[in-house]
């Protein structure tokens, strides 16, 4: 075993270590009965498998579920990130681009809470459609929570990976809400106070490399965001470049790295590529722009 691939090995090994020691809480997002965009005559369940690569891969969502991992009381910094793993909309990599990133969050004092949306995507309408139902949802449910979670409500955000990067593109830029209020939690705001973009996918319309679609076009109340992409990635890199110029237009706060090689669906593990050191850059920028407290006039 060349010595790349053992690190690999141990990285994973010290992230399900880790995860084994933790306590998560799992809630379902929706009142039993009550998830909208439903089919009629779908059981409400989730379905998982083992991928040698990847991990846990989840192929079936119909019951949308939020579980949360808290950090260490002593480093907790009170905010808390929804994790949206990708998939292209088919699937979740749930451990790869999930359980993985909550023990990250974790080790820098911010809770991870892994958003289980729903896939694979529906035969009609928008990818994104029902998964944003389920994101402006997780959000609302995890400022609902905020004090037996000890979570800051104004310091929740939102992370993705390609599909899942796209999800949390849209859900920081959806001006309305995109379902019928079913209780209370639905009178919270959806809108994440911050994001993170890893390899988001499908941001650009096709064939035009300078522009975002409508569903991903910033606004001046688009919140700060940091991405990150390879140029030899498949998903091009275009649509994290089309939205960083979209945030600086707008006086947004944003973070860009490109990197000329490293591919696509690395998620936190390293590799010999330097883009795979990007988790040291976005905990940086979290604790550095994000979480920092604001200074007092004197």
């Amino acid at each position: 075993m060349n010595t790349l691939l053992r690190s690999s090995c141990l990285f994973v090994l010290l992230m399900v270590s880790s995860l084994s020691a933790a306590e998560p809480i799992s809630e379902a997002i929706w009142p039993e009965g009550k998830v909208p965009g439903l089919g009629k005559g779908e059981k409400e369940e989730i379905v998982e498998v083992i991928d040698e690569r990847i991990g846990r891969k989840v192929t079936k969502v119909t019951k949308p579920t939020v579980t949360v991992y808290k950090p260490d009381p002593a480093k907790d910094t009170g905010a808390a990130v929804v994790i949206c793993p990708g998939g292209g909309y088919h699937i979740l990599a749930y451990d790869l681009e999930g359980t993985e990133v909550a023990t990250w969050l974790n080790e820098i004092g911010i809770t991870g809470v892994i958003l289980h949306y729903r896939v694979p995507r529906a035969k009609e309408g928008e990818p994104h459609e029902n998964p944003l139902k389920d994101a402006q949802r997780a959000i609302r449910l995890v400022r609902a929570h905020a004090t037996d979670w000890k979570i800051d409500p104004d310091k929740i955000g939102i992370l993705g990976f390609s599909a899942g990067g796209n999800l949390a593109a849209v859900t920081s830029n959806a001006t309305e809400n995109t379902y019928e209020e079913v209780d209370a939690v639905d009178q919270l705001d959806p809108r994440p106070n911050f994001a993170l973009l890893i390899y988001p996918a499908y941001l650009n319309p096709e064939g035009q490399p300078a522009e975002l679609t409508p569903q991903t076009s910033v606004d001046e109340n688009t919140p700060p965001t940091f991405l990150v992409h390879a140029s030899d990635d498949r998903v091009s890199a275009t649509g994290s470049a089309a939205y960083y110029l979209g945030l600086k237009q707008h006086d947004v706060p944003a973070e860009l790295h490109i990197f000329p090689q490293g591919g696509h669906g690395y998620g936190l593990r390293p590799t010999e590529q330097r883009v795979t050191q990007w988790p040291k850059l976005a905990g940086d920028w979290l604790l550095k722009e994000i979480l920092v407290e604001p200074k007092k006039e004197q």
